[in-house]
């Protein structure tokens, strides 16, 4: 016989980043929430962006290391975030999800080559547990322009998730949206979406310490790297009758909790991707200072690297993208995936002299160089100023911020403000993040999967690079 009220207990994380120092805790929180759920049946699920390729562990295991923690601590099922779907190629993406014990799911996501999501992925799942049937569908982030790049079709998610509701409405006993979209789609979604009973949230970090509740459907959100879990308990009276939502929140993880299966797991992982980054890529003869308020040899040769990559006249990037000065001797990926763990890509694109020149006087400005920028691949913590190659910038030190203090030269002529210029630059900008000028770029052709780091790479490894990298592109004078 059924109990007089079924009780479903549905408990959620998102946007983990790889931060394994918080999945034992998390795992020991989730262990200790199934042991008072008071009955009834429980789920868990994961919104996506478990993944971070600024993690050691995730670099040097190339995602397996994220797929033995959610195997571990046993999730019914997850979808894909912009860290799992953009910074993989399609065919890695493969093989780390080959070995999921649960279901993945995501509507919006197919192959370019054959118009489906591929084996590993499905657009929804039916979950039975207890005679309940759960449906499951997912959705993430469409970041169109990138993901064509890697042989995917990221679709428009509100019509896919409207026709996966509408095929498994009739056939489950509740409807459960797992949401890489952010906040704001969230609250459309539920406010157009029929039937849906919760939107798992995530890709906007937001912590929603109680649901918003649209339309009858719960809108949640559990923040950000291991922080919180969040929990939702729906209930029904009787066999035919349906779910209705009776209580729900985000709640912090205790740092001090453990999970003692998956702690060794974690600490098992970070060493093993620590030792997969020991490979010597490079021996230098000198140290590279690092200056991200000025000019420094470092961030030149990072410039200088997105110049050569790019087969551009002259390149723009912001010191801020390198964490540290670059020693003398051996270097290993390891290293320079330390100093340089955005996972943010190269691209060409056609600028004008205006935004360039409008960009170069911020450089120049504390408050841009000293701007704390979060999300857009970013993993550093200061915006920085911009370092160059091929171009020359004479600048008065003591002009006003923002005056007409500089005059730049490209191949020994003077920047023409009308003129379009092919222009080496970063990702990030085109989301008019830091330097927004730059993101007035056309015709852009992003460089994917390339990293700033294997350009870096790739830089230390040409003749010549380090002595260029010394010598100034911003020279100061008096005007």
């Amino acid at each position: 016989m059924r109990p007089e009220k079924e009780r479903l207990t549905i408990l959620h994380t998102n946007d983990i980043h790889s931060h394994f120092e918080m999945m034992s805790p998390l795992a020991a929180a989730i262990t200790r929430q199934r042991t008072e759920a008071q009955g009834g049946i429980v789920l868990l699920f994961d919104i996506g962006d478990h993944m971070d390729r600024a993690a050691a562990a995730t670099e040097g295991t190339m995602g397996q290391a994220n797929i033995d923690m959610i195997n571990l601590t046993g999730y019914d099922a997850v979808t894909i975030g912009n860290n799992e779907g953009l910074t993989f190629s399609k065919e890695i993406l493969s093989g780390i999800f080959a070995g999921t014990k649960c279901p993945v799911v995501c509507c919006n996501l197919v192959e370019t080559a054959t118009g489906n999501p591929p084996l590993w992925m499905k657009r929804h799942t039916i979950l039975e547990r207890e005679g309940v049937r759960i449906g499951v569908t997912g959705a993430t982030a469409p970041f169109a322009p990138f993901y064509s790049l890697l042989g995917w079709d990221a679709l428009e998610p509100e019509e896919c998730l409207r026709e996966e509701c509408r095929l498994l409405a009739p056939q489950v006993d509740i409807l459960i949206i797992l949401s890489h979209l952010g906040l704001p789609a969230d609250k459309l979604l539920a406010e157009r979406l029929d039937g849906v009973h919760a939107i798992l949230g995530g890709h906007t970090h937001h912590v929603l310490e109680q649901p918003l509740i649209i339309g009858g459907t719960a809108v949640c959100g559990a923040g950000k790297f291991g922080r919180y879990l969040g929990q939702l308990v729906f209930e029904r009276d009787e066999e035919n009758g349906s779910f209705r939502y009776v209580t729900g929140e985000s709640f912090p993880v205790d740092p001090s909790l453990s999970e003692f299966t998956v702690f060794a797991a974690a600490m098992l992982h970070m060493e093993r991707g620590n030792e997969a980054l020991s490979e010597t890529v490079a021996i230098t003869d000198r140290s590279l200072t690092l200056d991200i308020r000025g000019e420094s040899p470092f961030a030149n040769l990072l410039a200088q690297s997105v110049r050569r990559f790019t087969g551009t006249a002259f390149s723009l990037v912001n010191a801020g993208q390198l964490l540290g000065p670059l020693p003398k001797g051996e270097i290993t990926a390891g290293m320079l995936h330390a100093l340089c763990p955005s996972p943010i890509n190269p691209c060409v694109m056609r600028l004008s002299g205006r935004d360039i020149r409008i960009a170069l006087k911020q450089s120049l400005a504390a408050e841009f160089r000293e701007k704390v920028i979060y999300g857009y691949g970013f993993r550093g913590e200061r915006l920085g100023g911009l370092a160059v190659d091929g171009i020359k910038i004479l600048y008065d030190p003591h002009a006003m911020p923002y005056d007409k203090n500089i005059a730049v030269f490209v191949n020994g002529h003077p920047l023409e403000d009308g003129r379009e210029y092919s222009v080496g630059t970063i990702d990030m900008f085109t989301f008019r993040t830091g330097y927004e000028s730059i993101g007035n770029g056309q015709d852009v052709l992003f460089l994917l999967p390339h990293f700033l780091r294997d350009l870096l790479r790739m830089e230390l490894q040409r003749p010549g690079s380090l002595d260029e990298c010394a010598q100034a592109r911003w020279e100061p004078r008096i005007f």
